[in-house]
């Protein structure tokens, strides 16, 4: 099989590098990369927001004669494509070990969505950024692995915030031209069509492709002329509330995803499930067995021994269920190739707990995948505590629920300045090793003027990009002066800033601040030390409740009474989330434990020296330390718990961050801040690392799993 190239009118052959690179999202985690195509012209890449693909597109043939007559670009663009054409070429060993002489593609990684960049909507939340990271983690790390997902030309939401402040979705279709993605072409150099075998009515599938790194994912897409007009939206937009054509989506996935494999030529002995989404690759993997000559009974055990499922939801309504008569309609045809019957085969899906409910993705995963995990050690408690029905017969500690703490790719989430700092005193190859814990006892030899200036420079960077966004809203959408203000426009950077930024469900509590409207007014109309507060984030486009909570935070942000120091930022995304978690001084997080799986928005601020102010529940428990932020009781509570962990929330601001914060030397240097800074990055970054969690993931399941095949 074959790609097709993008088209590049006036690129010239001396830079011709220039295509490969910006067809491969390796450029997005190398900033020495990203400089290359900035150098081309700095306001096209800020109009392309970053977007090399569209920016190459749209340059006039004279940024690139003036660039090809540059002596000094010539030399920074051949360093950077000698690095990315060797870092391409490698083919050594990986964290597999003894089993790296495999061929490539061992591992299939399914996942329902992908934070990879905003050029490529894929994306919903943390789940997404956590199967972006970990592909560009396993990437970094040369792991034998091809993902699979979905194209989504409707992307997740665009979000909007009428005048009332209530949410509302705007369509932003897909600029598949403008961005790094390219069509998977048969031999006769057509765009490859794929059917989802024993499924009616007939689905098909073309597929594309995304490069990130050495890691290719292969995107699923039916908006196709062959399949009936009700069929082309399956793949339309991410998570739809309609209950059938979820079921179909997720049929596609799993099941359109496993034959795309096949019919591309792609060897997988493991599978690896990123939530339940895509769960019925299992079956066509069992199926793929009894085909070759197994029954049914050994067919699912060699899948279980060779598969790894990974549940991110510790929210019950989180799971998708889908109802029997659903199931009946949709796989009649398909159990018999299983070799079971009709009972056998809804079997799989049954919750004990509730037989009567559906199929249960969640349980048909637990079931059939023989190697299992969460998210953090606590959510690993939960998860065993969810499932243990499952396994009737162990005591809940014995549940085979595994756990591998999620991690952020550091190389990514690093900002760039930051980075620069680090290399100064770290040396330059720290980034080779960064998932040890003694390169970031180093933290220590940065003085503490130059962290401070570091920082702040990211801070007022930060406001500024909010200002700029706002003035622009105002500019294009001739949106109403409060709204404007809305935005964050009165923001100020010599003032301690916290940051919430998270999908608004009503378990994540985003309001919690505003439990106490007077003493809020008070907190960020302090004359000599006030505080401010950055909103952002989006509610499901069916979630009202969560919309009403964004509408309280909206309507408190335009209030005189709160001095412009409360700010919603609309439409929080890849490109905005960089800004947010490098910029604040403080990451907020205070849902209703045990509902954090893991949380990793908090480790991105952290590895920047943001300390977090967190409710001790997902990732914190693990990475708090006394020292390196504040936490606040996760135990069980009784009355009114919104009113007490406000209550926490509050007094832990006024009396240990606002003193500290505001409390500066001679030379303006606020050196027991910077101490908790230091404390932050040094005791988190490599411990919540991309590269920590491939390699437990590579010692705890992959490893084992490849010696099952």
């Amino acid at each position: 099989m074959a790609e097709n190239k993008p088209y590049f009118p006036h690129l010239p052959q001396r830079l011709e590098g220039l295509e490969d690179l910006a067809e491969n999202l390796w450029w997005s985690w190398h900033p020495a990369a990203r400089m290359l195509f900035k150098m081309l012209n700095r306001q096209a890449w800020k109009e392309s927001i970053h977007n090399p693909d569209k920016m190459l597109k749209e340059l006039a043939p004279e940024d690139f004669l003036d660039a090809e007559n540059d002596a000094n670009y010539l030399r920074h663009y051949d360093l950077v494509i000698s690095q990315f054409k060797n870092y391409m070429a490698f083919r050594g060993c990986n964290v597999l070990d003894a089993e790296c002489a495999l061929d490539q593609g061992v591992i299939a990684y399914f996942s329902a969505e992908y934070g990879l960049h905003h050029s490529l909507p894929f994306y919903a939340g943390g789940l997404g950024f956590l199967a972006g990271d970990f592909l560009k983690e396993c990437s970094d790390l040369n792991v034998p692995l091809v993902a699979v997902g979905f194209m989504y030309p409707e992307g997740y939401v665009k979000q909007r915030v009428n005048e009332s402040g209530w949410q509302e979705g705007a369509e932003e279709k897909l600029e598949r031209e403008a961005a790094p993605i390219s069509k998977v072409l048969d031999s006769k150099g057509n765009h490859i069509v794929v059917q989802v075998p024993l499924i009616n009515p007939p689905t098909f599938v073309t597929v594309w492709r995304v490069d990130v790194g050495r890691v290719p994912i292969y995107l699923l897409d039916t908006d196709i002329e062959i399949n009936e007009p009700w069929n082309r939206g399956i793949s339309a937009r991410l998570y739809t509330g309609d209950i059938e054509l979820r079921l179909r989506q997720e049929i596609v996935l799993g099941i359109g995803g496993s034959e795309v494999l096949e019919k591309l030529g792609i060897k997988h002995s493991i599978v690896h499930l990123n939530e339940g989404h895509a769960a019925f690759s299992l079956l066509e993997r069992i199926r793929d067995h009894v085909l070759q000559g197994m029954n049914f009974d050994q067919a699912l055990q060699q899948v279980s021994n060779t598969s790894i499922f990974t549940t991110h939801t510790p929210v019950i309504a989180g799971h998708d269920i889908f109802p029997f008569a659903l199931m009946e309609r949709y796989f009649h045809d398909y159990w018999p190739s299983l070799g079971i019957d009709h009972d056998s085969f809804l079997q799989l899906g049954v919750n004990p707990e509730e037989p009567e409910a559906g199929f249960n993705m969640t349980c048909f995963a637990l079931k059939v995948a023989g190697n299992r995990n969460a998210v953090s050690n606590k959510h690993g408690e939960t998860a065993r505590r969810m499932w243990r029905s499952l396994w009737p017969d162990l005591p809940e500690e014995k549940i085979p629920i595994d756990h591998v703490t999620n991690g952020v790719h550091v190389p990514t989430w690093i900002e760039p300045k930051m980075e620069l700092l680090f290399n100064r005193y770290f040396g330059t190859d720290w980034l080779d090793d960064h998932d040890n814990p003694l390169v970031w006892e180093m933290i220590e030899e940065i003085p503490d003027d130059e962290l401070w200036k570091t920082h702040m420079w990211l801070k007022i960077k930060l406001i500024n990009v909010i200002r700029e966004q706002s003035r622009q809203r105002w500019s294009e959408d001739k949106i109403n002066p409060s709204v404007v203000i809305t935005g964050g426009t009165l923001l100020d950077p010599s003032v301690l800033t916290l940051g919430f930024a998270r999908r608004f469900a009503t378990y994540k509590r985003a309001n919690l601040i505003l439990q106490d409207y007077e003493r809020l007014k008070i907190l960020v109309n302090n004359r000599w030390r006030p505080v401010q507060f950055v909103f952002a984030g989006k509610a499901h486009p069916a979630d009202n409740p969560g919309k009403a909570i964004l509408q309280k935070i909206y309507n408190a942000s335009r209030d005189p009474q709160l001095a412009g120091r409360i700010a919603f930022v609309e439409d929080y995304g890849e490109q905005f989330a960089q800004y947010l978690v490098h910029g604040v001084d403080v990451w907020l997080n205070n849902p209703v434990p045990p509902m954090e799986a893991s949380g990793t928005s908090g480790m991105k601020a952290s590895l920047n020296g943001v300390p977090n102010l967190s409710i001790m529940d997902g990732w914190w428990l693990e990475g708090y330390n006394g020292k390196n932020g504040w936490a606040f009781a996760h135990e069980e509570r009784d009355g009114d718990r919104d009113k007490a962990d406000s209550e926490m929330i509050f007094t832990i601001i006024e009396k240990d961050i606002v003193p500290l914060y505001y409390r500066t030397s001679e030379n303006g240097i606020p050196h027991d801040w910077v101490k908790l800074m230091k404390a932050t990055i040094k005791s988190t970054a490599a411990q919540f690392s991309a590269r920590r969690m491939v390699k437990e993931y590579a010692a705890k399941f992959y490893s084992r799993a490849l010696r099952n095949i």
